[in-house]
């Protein structure tokens, strides 16, 4: 009787195990039901063997069943190693990118941009579920990087209704939510992605007005000189970009967080120069990009050159030179200085990246500031630079350091900011003063780089104005932005400028071009390299072998 009990014992538990592997076949969403079978088979396996412990020993005396038991060992030992590993390396993530411009890692940026969340994200991708991979390999490091983030992948065929319920008209949408915002992408580069994020972080775009009426750089303007370029990569940092003609405006628009003056040709009338005191009285935010002079007689800016010296930067009436020799390898001369390492700053803050400056002027501290107007440097070329005096000289290509000409030995300075508090934030524009959502604090002088972010700050506190100058327009031109750091210097600057911190870093980069361009001639070499010569190389070897084996 009692062996017909351990009988059925041992049939119940293969059944039940059976049961617990067909049910993580056919229904793996029944965890609970698969493990109370599998754990109710197991425990009835284990009694009958105890039951039947006599027939076990004695069937170990045989050579066969040792054996078959050493290999069962070895083979669970195995499996149970493999499980182990993938146990740890699904919950490490471990990878190692391998390409050579870092193109399956995350950028600085969004790093940063994850490392900063104030509050829980959710990613939608609205896909065919056999997409899904495609989509895996860039949203899981999002979710690697920052437990506030999550992702769900959603067949938009089997889930119609949540489709519409996020208005998703086309497979591959991505939907970023944040604190009831949403924002969609229908793009799966990290570039576009990072956007959306930001986008739906902040809430509302920012805008970022170029004075007209000068000479400017044009930020709508796609040849060498225009400013296309740098416009479109602010977009993708949350900006609006628009025009700005002070002398019909009359004042610095309302909405305004940031203004960019690059590269005026001539001064600005007074009026446009109360209008822009006014607005950095008030608390805003400007960039100011001074070109130096071509001749040594060209009438100096006065009018911005003295509204910059107001906050405790002077622009130099001279031309920085660089005989490094650096900016051969970007085809220029000596007169293209170039900055490799940076004074510390938050602009500048984990910036290892090459610069390149064409045609600069010196920016330095100015004498007699007023209190708490501290400049301090960002942007600084390499100790065989100098400051060259005699403009007019350059003409002739002949150029070398004479101190007692004037000249004054590098490093030279040739980019500088300020922040101070509002001296008078009551006649500041409600945009413009860049503190309209809260951002206010107190003074900062030293440029920290723990300054409060544009979300957040004490409403009590008064604005800050923020001042960037740097000597030379050129540097963010269709032409010569994309040298290296010189896009990601210029947006650094703007989003210091705007109090968004967490977005000043190293940016994606696209993929590289690495195509093999080939001359006809070297096509037909090749061409007949592996038609020809190789098949009858390998011919030949193969005659010799035969003839040397008769």
């Amino acid at each position: 009787m009692l062996n017909r009990i351990f009988g059925f014992l041992g049939w119940a538990g293969s059944l039940l195990v059976f049961a617990a592997v067909l049910a993580w076949l056919v229904a793996p969403e029944l965890e609970a039901v698969r493990r109370t079978l599998a754990l109710a088979g197991l425990a009835c396996i284990l009694v009958y063997g105890a039951g039947h412990w006599r027939q076990v020993g004695r069937s170990f005396e045989r050579r066969q069943t040792r054996y078959g038991a050493l290999a069962g060992t070895s083979i669970l030992l195995v499996a149970a190693i493999v499980v182990g590993l993938n146990y740890v390396l699904a919950r490490q993530n471990l990878r190692w990118d391998l390409t050579a411009g870092g193109q399956y890692s995350l950028s600085d940026q969004t790093r940063q941009v994850l490392d900063t969340l104030a509050g829980p994200v959710r990613i939608l991708v609205f896909a065919r579920e056999p997409d899904f991979p495609r989509y895996r390999d860039r949203l899981d490091e999002y979710a690697y990087q920052t437990s506030r983030v999550t992702v769900d992948y959603i067949d938009a065929d089997r889930q119609p209704m949540l489709a519409r319920q996020y208005e998703v008209e086309t497979y591959g949408t991505i939907v970023f939510e944040y604190e009831g915002r949403v924002e969609r992408v229908e793009s799966d580069s990290e570039q576009d992605l990072t956007n959306a994020l930001i986008t739906v972080v902040e809430g509302a775009e920012q805008t970022v007005y170029f004075l007209e009426g000068h000479g400017e750089k044009t930020p709508a303007g796609t040849d060498r000189d225009g400013y296309g370029t740098v416009s479109a990569a602010l977009a993708l940092d949350n900006f609006e970009v628009e025009s700005l003609v002070l002398a019909q405006a009359g004042a610095v628009p309302d909405d305004a967080t940031v203004v960019v003056a690059a590269g005026p040709q001539t001064d600005l009338l007074p009026g446009e120069i109360d209008a822009l005191r006014a607005y950095l009285d008030g608390g805003g935010k400007l960039l100011l990009l001074l070109d130096p002079p071509v001749t040594g007689d060209e009438p100096a800016p006065e009018g911005l050159l003295g509204l910059v010296r107001e906050w405790g930067i002077e622009a130099g009436a001279d031309v920085v030179v660089d005989a490094s020799g650096v900016g051969q390898l970007f085809g220029a001369d000596a007169s293209v200085p170039v900055a490799a390492s940076y004074p510390f700053h938050p602009i500048t803050e984990r910036f290892n990246l090459l610069t390149a400056y064409p045609l600069a002027r010196s920016v330095s501290a100015a004498s007699g500031a007023p209190d708490g107007r501290i400049a301090q440097p960002f942007i600084e070329t390499g100790p065989q630079s100098w400051q060259e005096a005699d403009i007019d000289s350059l003409a002739t290509g002949q150029v070398e350091l004479d101190e007692e000409a004037g000249d004054r030995p590098g490093p030279v300075t040739i980019g500088m900011a300020v922040s101070a508090p509002a001296p008078s934030p009551a006649t500041a524009a409600g945009g413009g003063s860049g503190t309209a959502d809260g951002a206010d604090e107190e003074g900062d002088t030293e440029g920290d780089a723990g300054a409060p972010e544009a979300d957040g700050g004490d409403d009590t506190a008064p604005p800050e104005t923020r001042l960037a100058v740097i000597g030379d327009s050129d540097f963010a031109s269709n032409a010569v932005v994309g040298i290296q750091g010189n896009r990601d210097m210029f947006l650094n600057t703007v989003n210091w400028l705007a109090r968004q911190e967490n977005l000043i870093s190293i940016r994606a980069r696209e993929p590289e071009d690495r195509r093999l361009t080939l001359t006809a001639s070297a096509q037909r070499r090749l061409f007949w390299l592996s038609v020809l010569l190789l098949p009858a190389a390998i011919l030949g070897a193969g005659v010799y072998t035969w003839m040397s084996r008769r």
